[in-house]
């Protein structure tokens, strides 16, 4: 029969397709576009098996993207429950999704989705008109000339962790060395932010940073979770750290508003920036949404990245005694300086590779807000899209021996050649990290400072094993002995 003698039931069809995503999504996967009529560009290949039966927060997680990138290609499809999302890999990829057709590319993931309830719209989770209104007004106080006052802050935090440390590796104690850096970071993100130390146990802002932390972990770990608003007993938790943040907070800005207080920290800066279209500030609230973005994305990728740094050179003894030799030269006795950071090149490079081995960002989302093709393949609307640091940063096409530990790889004779973006373990383009000059800074002066004085041994037996979830973070901490080498 013609088609021409049923167009009430082509309409009815396409009004359909229209109105239900799940229709869209089993017609695009025959090949067939029921809104336009015609074939389609073909969808990416899909890899046997469930993807969604691979546990997440595990390493089989990380070694299955891994596989099937190497297996299917650059472009590979995953079907979960009512879900298609697609494994990009290539360098070129990232460029595309972060910098080229970054407007064609939302955060309206699930991922995002789950940060927005701890983080409200800060920096990392809003979009559109607010969020480059917002990135406008804190650029400036991110400025390298401005961060470079707080390396004082940071050395002096790690030089009195060194020195709690001196009596814990004169008795073999075992320390977690995880736990020690999350809890130095912490410390230094809130004298950074807010001039003052949250770090204490007994701290109101440490408790609640680590109720909002495990809950974030367990949300995006679970295939369902109930609504916020439900009183079940996790989500009176929440709700509890997250009311005892904003109070805590939002009493600081509004005495730094009023004058009753001062301080030399981000807060300060981010209160005093002005749009420079607009000449408008910030309000309290994206004042607290950007504090929480400081403190629950900031601190913990830099407490990861120092953790897998002892580890990779733990396991690599001459790379550490250099690590050692470099700081002696360089620093002597005296403390380090933001000075010193461009002398500290072995530091850095150290630090580079570790982030390629283990980026603290493992995985990023995105959700194509058009259809797109991608190397000849069909990526729909509305579907997800994964760029995973971990696969990009250890494929054997863009690294040589990808496995390996080698801080040399950052040499600059080395490194001509290298696709401009097959390491990203800050984001690339518009969405780049802003805090990451300071996390590279913290990261540098904290590793220079201890390493200057200790060696750091996992205890032996201890499986380290990567555990991807919100950040990749050592599963069960990094329990080790500390080893003084003055």
């Amino acid at each position: 029969m013609s088609d021409a003698r049923f167009p009430s039931l082509r309409s009815v069809a396409r009004r359909a397709v229209e109105a239900s995503p799940s229709l869209r999504t089993w017609a695009e996967g025959l090949g067939v576009d029921a809104l336009r009529r015609g074939p389609l560009a073909p969808s990416p290949p899909r890899p046997r098996g469930l993807p969604w039966h691979v546990p997440m927060g595990t390493f089989e997680r990380l070694d299955h993207l891994m596989k099937i990138s190497l297996a299917h290609g650059d472009v590979v499809r995953l079907e979960f429950p009512k879900l298609t999302a697609h494994l990009l890999s290539h360098p070129d990829h990232v460029q595309r999704v972060l910098i080229d057709d970054h407007r064609r590319f939302s955060k309206q993931t699930r991922g995002y989705e789950t940060l927005r309830l701890f983080l409200g719209n800060g920096l990392v989770t809003s979009e559109g008109e607010f969020w480059l209104r917002q990135r406008r007004i804190a650029q400036p106080a991110f400025h390298r000339k401005r961060i470079a006052g707080f390396a004082d802050g940071i050395v002096r935090a790690a030089a009195d962790l060194g020195r709690a440390w001196a009596p814990r590796a004169a008795s073999g104690e075992t320390v977690d060395v995880a736990s020690e850096m999350m809890q130095l970071t912490l410390r230094i993100a809130g004298e950074t932010m807010l001039s003052a130390d949250p770090s204490g146990q007994a701290g109101a802002v440490g408790a609640a940073l680590e109720i909002l932390q495990k809950e974030v972990n367990r949300r995006l770990d679970s295939p369902w979770v109930p609504p916020v608003e439900w009183p079940t007993p996790h989500n009176r938790r929440l709700r509890a750290a997250t009311e005892q943040l904003d109070r805590i907070v939002l009493d600081l800005i509004d005495r730094r508003r009023r004058g009753r207080e001062q301080g030399d920290d981000l807060l300060q800066m981010l209160l005093e920036a002005r749009d420079e279209e607009t000449g408008a500030g910030m309000d309290d609230r994206q004042l607290r949404d950007e504090v929480m973005t400081v403190f629950l994305a900031g601190h913990e990728t830099t407490s990861n990245a120092l953790t897998w740094t002892f580890y990779l050179l733990s396991r690599a003894p001459q790379i550490a005694r250099a690590l050692h030799e470099e700081a002696v030269r360089v620093l002597g006795d005296r403390p380090a300086t933001a000075d010193d950071l461009p002398a500290l090149d072995l530091t850095r490079r150290v630090l580079q590779e570790s982030m390629r081995l283990y980026p603290p960002v493992w995985i990023l989302g995105r959700s194509p807000t058009e259809d797109l093709d991608v190397d000849g393949y069909r990526i729909p609307r509305g579907s997800l899209v994964f760029l995973s640091q971990w696969v990009t940063h250890r494929h054997p096409k863009w690294w040589e021996n990808p496995e390996g530990f080698d801080p040399d790889r950052w040499l600059p004779e080395r490194m001509r050649g290298l696709h401009r973006h097959q390491y990203f373990p800050f984001a690339a383009g518009p969405r780049m990290c802003i805090g990451a000059g300071l996390a590279q800074m913290e990261g540098q002066l904290v590793l220079a400072t201890l390493a200057r004085h200790y060696r750091v041994q996992p205890v032996p037996g201890q499986r380290v094993e990567p555990e991807p979830l919100i950040t990749l973070r050592p599963r069960g901490g990094l329990p080790s002995t500390l080893h003084r080498i003055d």
